[in-house]
């Protein structure tokens, strides 16, 4: 801002002359929304590797930044030029950057079909609505001036006799203590601040916020659906004429689940914003019907996510009954595939903490919007909530991954000092432009540079996910391998005792005792014990078809047992199966009877 000011010879002031004084540069870039879609693309595609790799393998986690955090972190950003403050003009113009991540798209056939549908719902389209927009001036409370379907406009002093014959935009006049403020010729001026500053900065009327985000989530929905059901016939008809990877079968079976687990990861992903624009939509008022689609829908999706919740701590609770723990949430296949969306990063202790979370989400969304026009109620109460989440994640570090921890610590940290520099702006303080200036460049360096190193980690997981080996391909090899290990230490497993020392140490290979030696000595043992028994020479099998051990090993049963047998025995007689005894019914010895 330069600022001239005339003052009397009694060193009164006279008049005062303000404008907006810039240097025709600005972060308001396509580059840099181009940059953010790529980060946020390549995140989606690294996501979605990742879940393809772990294949519904319990317990497995991903790498971090996922899709959701990279999302979650650019909402962060477009949320800091949020408030009611006065930004510095480059910082509001970097955080239009980001305003894609909260579904605001100045589509203009869309905002269009909005007006024409709030109109006949009630609303006031009088200088609430695109066209007049797209021709007005947006005046912010600092003064500075700046265009929806232009960059800020950029302003330079003039001569005093230029100035004041005619009257430009931006001109702030201060006489005798009275402020007026130029307005343009050629277009209207508004003056914004806060949601809707943001909002029409991006040629969205702030009336037609949150329908733009119903609108741009219906068509991201259709187009979830369609695509599912469109893939699922391709499979059914590959099935009729061939057949397709079995990496593929649990798609083609559970398709109906991966649906609805989609739809609810949507609604998680837009759920702070969601929670924000149905709140500044019920202030703002307008269109009853908007305002009715607002409470349904925001009572939808907190009811599917107070579901889930409670489906999962119900679970959870019944198995910590059962077994004494939770760990069947990550180690049972079925409860993990249904539910893993809300706690697979998290380590089995912390499952619960996405229920702080969506708390997070939604104070979030409700202390922005509610305390809209109020800049400092808004910076202390981000505060206090930023601030919170941090302490929670430096004393649990909940993540899986040691990766995970880091990353996400550092994104809460750098989340808290934001809205510390934020509370800079904050008009009541009464800090000085040049330190809100300065102030405003050090938020974009740091929250670009983070941003970088977000986009590096993914590039550097998208490597690692390509060179190392496929996991189930490995544990696949591992099994193969350890029960081939498991078939031979069968044959030469020896008896251990419960400490894990052989029974059996004593060498036999010098020992002169054969077979029948042993054999005797044991029959003696025995018959010490229990008395008399039975000699193993009574009977035939043994005695005759008995393995001898010599020096050299054993001799086996199996192996020439005819040749011991005497020409009057036959195989047969060598059989313990039951038989008749020979009886003799009133023939005398000797004679020929019949026996039976």
């Amino acid at each position: 801002m330069a600022k001239m000011v005339l003052q009397g010879k009694d060193g009164s002031q006279a008049a005062c002359i303000e404008s907006s004084v810039t240097n025709g540069q600005s972060v308001e870039l396509p580059a840099v929304q181009g940059v953010a879609a790529a980060i946020a693309a390549g995140a989606l595609i690294l996501s979605g590797a990742s879940a393809a790799m772990a294949g519904g393998k319990p317990g497995a986690s991903h790498a971090s930044p996922g899709f959701v955090e990279v999302m979650w972190w650019f909402q962060g950003l477009a949320m800091n030029g949020m408030y009611s403050v006065n930004y510095p003009g480059i910082y509001r113009s970097f955080t239009k950057n980001f305003g894609f991540s909260m579904g605001l798209v100045s589509w203009g056939t869309m905002q269009t079909t909005i007006d024409s549908f709030r109109k006949s719902t009630g609303g006031n389209v009088t200088d609430n609505n695109y066209e007049y927009l797209k021709n007005a001036t947006l005046q912010f409370e600092d003064g500075s001036t700046a265009s929806p379907s232009s960059s800020i406009k950029r302003l330079a002093i003039r001569s005093l006799d230029y100035v004041l014959p005619r009257q430009l935009d931006g001109i702030t006049t201060s006489v005798n203590g009275t402020t007026s403020t130029s307005a343009s010729t050629s277009q209207e001026s508004k003056l914004v601040s806060g949601i809707q500053a943001y909002t029409e900065q991006l040629t969205v009327p702030d009336a037609n916020a949150f329908m733009t985000i119903l609108l741009v989530f219906a068509i991201v929905l259709a187009v979830v659906v369609v695509g599912i059901l469109l893939f699922k016939v391709i499979l059914e008809a590959w099935a009729l004429f061939g057949t397709f990877p079995k990496s593929l079968t649990t798609f083609r079976k559970e398709y109906w689940r991966i649906m609805a687990q989609t739809i609810t990861t949507l609604v998680m992903l837009l759920y702070g914003v969601w929670v924000l624009y149905c709140i500044f939509q019920f202030r703002n008022g307008d269109s009853w019907a908007a305002k009715a689609l607002a409470g349904i829908t925001l009572t939808l999706f907190t009811v599917l996510l107070a579901f889930w919740s409670w489906k999962i701590w119900h679970v959870a609770h019944k198995m910590k009954k059962l077994s004494g723990d939770t760990s069947a949430l990550y180690e049972n296949k079925e409860t993990w595939k249904k539910y893993k969306l809300f706690y697979e990063n998290y380590k089995r202790q912390y499952w619960w903490l996405f229920m702080p979370f969506i708390i997070y989400m939604f104070a979030k969304g409700c202390v922005l919007a509610g305390g809209d026009g109020h800049g400092m109620v808004q910076s202390i109460g981000q505060l206090a909530i930023e601030s919170l989440m941090l302490i929670l994640l430096l004393w649990n570090r909940p993540y899986d991954r040691k990766s995970g921890n880091w990353i996400n610590i550092i994104i809460q940290v750098v989340r808290v000092l934001s809205v510390v520099c934020i509370m800079v702006f904050v008009e009541e303080f009464g800090i000085a432009k040049t330190t809100q200036t300065i102030t405003g460049v050090v938020l974009i360096v740091v929250q670009a540079t983070l941003t970088g190193i977000l986009a590096i980690l993914i590039a550097v997981n998208a490597i690692i996910n390509c060179c190392k080996e496929n996991p189930h391909r490995k544990r696949r090899k591992a099994a193969e391998k350890a029960s081939r290990g498991d078939i031979d230490e069968a044959f030469l497993m020896e008896v251990r005792d419960k400490n894990g020392v052989q029974r059996h140490t004593k060498d036999l290979s010098g020992s002169t005792l054969g077979y029948d030696d042993v054999r005797a000595q044991a029959h003696a043992n025995r018959s010490s014990r229990y008395g008399v028994v039975r000699s193993e020479s009574q009977d035939p099998l043994v005695s005759h078809g008995q393995a001898t051990l010599t020096k050299k090993g054993y001799h086996s049963v199996s192996q020439d047992v005819t040749a011991d047998l005497t020409p009057q025995q036959s195989y047969s007689d060598l059989s313990r199966e039951p038989r008749l005894p020979n009886l003799d019914f009133g023939h005398q010895r000797g004679q020929p009877g019949r026996h039976y």
